[in-house]
């Protein structure tokens, strides 16, 4: 990122077409699997940079206290985006439709959550808006369902929510909470074709700098720079990783098996891994909903939400994401620990193993590791 990687979090500075490779690349991993197909969320970006030059970029820190900042992203299942790939315009329609609906003018666009596409519509938005983009996310990683962010924790509403699709058809929700702002963008996500460009969780500058997690687009930026470096001295990017950001390598395997299905707007299903190396004569599976929830081994888990699941090509260091894991590629599967509140009581009741329908507790990866 211009002026960014090599100084510190709160610096203000500029994204260019450039630099979206890399960031694209650590947003990917630190989506565990969701948030959208990064190599296609890239393309669109750099042909706007290009068409419209670089984008101004600025720490919550700097934010001022009535600041009208508007996270966007896209809504729905990665399987199908891949298969009907955004317009671009759908952002602009979703962040005007919400300034007309607040009466009041968005100054600062923000990332929804880390993820492949998703990192990059705000960057998108911010360019064809004029915009600044904030330095920050709602999540520190990526989650299936739109109430799933910190914004949530902080009493946050969702709505007033717009949606916008390649058609040109807005909807403008008001709800009740925001589980119900999950619940009827779903439907309304599932009716515009399974994808739809979202604005939402308007805040005030004093709320951002609470709410988001900081410095998160400098962060991708510096695990896409890590994994793009093992790649060229033929290091291991998985260990690299690991190192960085106080995880672990779970499991080295070979895909033999994946069921998926598009199931209410969701890509859900289930990865088999047979294990190589020191982790021969083991399986892994892998439970995902558009995101990688569970991990197990031999049947015992070793790593589950809200921790990061993040699984990494074993040969080129490329994260792949839930919708290109295929038969037979072989590939590193990596425990990270996840942003401390969401290890809270509150945080776990949103976006625990037991909300996702799961029978254990959460643990944390770093626990678990050790107890192996």
């Amino acid at each position: 990122m211009t002026d960014m990687l090599t100084n510190d979090m709160r610096t203000t500075g500029q994204i260019c077409a450039a630099d979206l490779p890399d960031i694209a690349r650590g947003a990917a991993l630190l989506g565990t699997g969701g948030g959208g197909d990064p190599y296609l969320g890239r393309l669109l970006a750099e042909r706007v940079l290009r068409e419209r030059g670089p984008v101004d970029v600025v720490h919550p820190e700097q934010l001022p206290n009535d600041a009208v900042v508007v996270p966007v992203g896209v809504m729905g299942a990665p399987t199908v985006i891949v298969e009907k790939p955004l317009a671009g315009h759908e952002f602009r329609g979703a962040l005007e439709s919400l300034g007309a609906v607040l009466g009041r003018p968005v100054t600062h666009v923000a990332c929804l959550e880390a993820g492949g596409l998703n990192s990059m519509t705000p960057i998108i938005t911010a360019a064809e808006t004029g915009l600044p983009l904030l330095d920050a996310d709602g999540m520190g990683r990526a989650f299936p369902e739109l109430q799933m962010v910190l914004p949530t924790l902080d009493g946050i509403s969702a709505s007033p929510m717009a949606m916008s699709d390649e058609k040109g058809n807005t909807v403008v929700l008001r709800t009740v909470d925001n589980g119900w702002s999950e619940r009827l963008a779903r439907s309304a996500t599932v009716d515009m074709g399974c994808s739809a460009a979202i604005a939402l969780y308007p805040m005030t500058g004093a709320q951002a700098r609470t709410a988001l997690v900081p410095g998160t687009l400098t962060l991708a930026g510096r695990l896409g720079e890590i994994l793009r470096v093992a790649r060229a001295e033929h290091a291991d990017a998985a260990e690299r990783i690991v190192e960085q950001m106080g995880g672990t390598v779970l499991f080295r395997g070979k895909v033999v098996d994946v069921e998926r299905r598009t199931e209410r707007g969701f890509a859900r299903g289930l990865a088999t891994l047979a294990g190589t190396g020191a982790h021969a004569g083991t399986e892994m599976m892998l439970a995902f909903q558009n995101e990688h929830l569970v991990a197990q081994v031999a049947g015992q888990v070793v790593a589950s939400v809200p921790d990061l699941i993040c699984v990494l090509d074993a040969d080129t260091g490329e994260p792949v994401t839930t919708e290109a894991m295929r038969y037979g590629f072989r590939i590193a599967v990596l425990g990270l620990p996840c942003h401390p509140r969401w290890r809270s009581e509150a945080g776990l009741a949103l976006a625990g193993p037991r909300y996702f329908g799961y029978d254990h507790d959460f643990v944390p990866v770093e626990t678990l590791a050790a107890a192996r």
